[in-house]
């Protein structure tokens, strides 16, 4: 046990008895704040080793002859963008270095090779998702349809919404519904609903990056004398569609659960403490989650934003031991997730559970709060 999960355990009270109200959530961080500290050193370390891993797997796609091996290093190449994702995002949110200033910078180079633009995820992350997580209307990461809107749909979009919550598609979710949508040159589709001249910065940024990224892969093709299509798919697309799936992946398993719960009144949604109610603790086997530096760690993160990812594995142990049986922890198996899938599709507001296309109840439906 490390010295910061033992002071946290120190300061932190018995295990909260079922049936007793959750603490505020000002209580909660307090019982986790010695696991807020920062280290600049690092941070810097992590990001430059997930930046050395995503130059020499990119360098692997133009150098390397055959085309598998091509293949395989773009598909790595993807999964250490996202593990520098996760970097960015811990800068996005303060919680990766002590300096404010020195997070800003390392966010925006980390959210580099996932063409992230920063400030508009800070505001689609950070404000809506954070703040209004769950609540119908506000927050729209993978937010469930009504059986009425989903009937109000085109032919079209239905089929686009089958394949989003069909468990194969959560790339494609991704991509279009967030990245494209509102995170390149959003519009009046950005998050919060409103332009702004940093938005427009941030996004010619990582378009900048997205040129010279292509760039660099054909000249190192021609260099090389290798074929440039294969070069340009193994070292830019695969990279980026391999994203695409692991993101929209992950963010699928944080908050989709027949145990978890939407809401559409605000007043309802406060009292339900959501940031606990609504999030997913993901296991897997082999240390997996680590790979991806602790981002499964859901429930401890949505409680303190303010916890590095180097110390998200010990925040989620602590507050499983002080919150039993108030934190969804779910191992995960294909069965699992396909299971969800299947049960996942729409949510019933009325009945407070999800249903299937035809509005069929796939979790335990519950009576919605008195005065809700």
């Amino acid at each position: 046990m490390s010295s910061a999960h033992a002071l946290a355990e120190e300061a932190a009270p018995l295990p909260l008895a079922a049936g007793r109200p959750l603490p505020h959530r000002k209580t909660l961080r307090a019982w986790m704040a010695p696991l807020s500290e920062r280290t600049t050193a690092t941070a810097l370390v992590l990001l430059s080793i997930d930046y050395g891993l995503f130059l020499a797997l990119t360098a692997g796609t133009v150098l390397l002859g055959p085309v598998w091996l091509k293949l395989l290093c773009g598909l790595a190449a993807g999964f250490v963008i996202g593990r520098l994702f996760v970097i960015g995002h811990d800068g996005c949110h303060q919680s990766l270095t002590p300096h404010r200033r020195l997070n800003r910078v390392l966010g925006r180079i980390a959210f580099l090779p996932s063409l992230t633009a920063y400030s508009l995820w800070d505001m689609g992350h950070n404000v809506v998702h954070h703040g209004f997580t769950n609540l119908k209307g506000v927050d729209f990461v993978w937010a469930p349809l009504t059986q009425d809107e989903y009937r109000r749909l085109s032919p079209v979009r239905r089929a686009f919404e089958r394949l989003y919550r069909s468990g194969w598609g959560p790339g494609a979710y991704y991509m279009v519904e967030i990245w494209w949508k509102k995170m390149m040159f959003p519009g009046r589709e950005a998050p919060g609903g409103t332009a702004r001249p940093a938005f427009t910065r941030d996004c010619l940024l990582v378009t900048g990056f997205a040129a010279l990224w292509c760039a660099a892969l054909a000249a190192g093709a021609l260099a090389a004398s290798q074929p440039l299509g294969a070069v340009l798919l193994a070292g830019f697309v695969v990279p980026l569609l391999f994203w695409f799936h692991l993101m929209g992946f992950v963010i699928y398993g944080h908050h989709t659960h027949v145990r978890v719960r939407w809401h559409d009144d605000r007043t309802a949604w406060q009292r339900a403490q959501p940031f606990v109610s609504t999030t997913v603790h993901l296991t897997f086997p082999l240390k997996i989650g680590a790979l991806i530096h602790n981002v499964m760690e859901h429930t401890a993160h949505h409680v303190d934003m303010g916890i590095p990812l180097y110390r998200l594995q010990e925040a989620q142990k602590v507050l499983e031991h002080l919150l039993p049986g108030r934190i969804i922890v779910q191992r995960f198996s294909w069965k699992w997730y396909f299971d969800t899938a299947r049960a996942c599709k729409l949510y019933d507001f009325t009945r407070q559970c999800w249903t299937d296309f035809a509005g069929r109840a796939t979790g335990m439906p519950r009576a919605r709060p008195t005065g809700a």
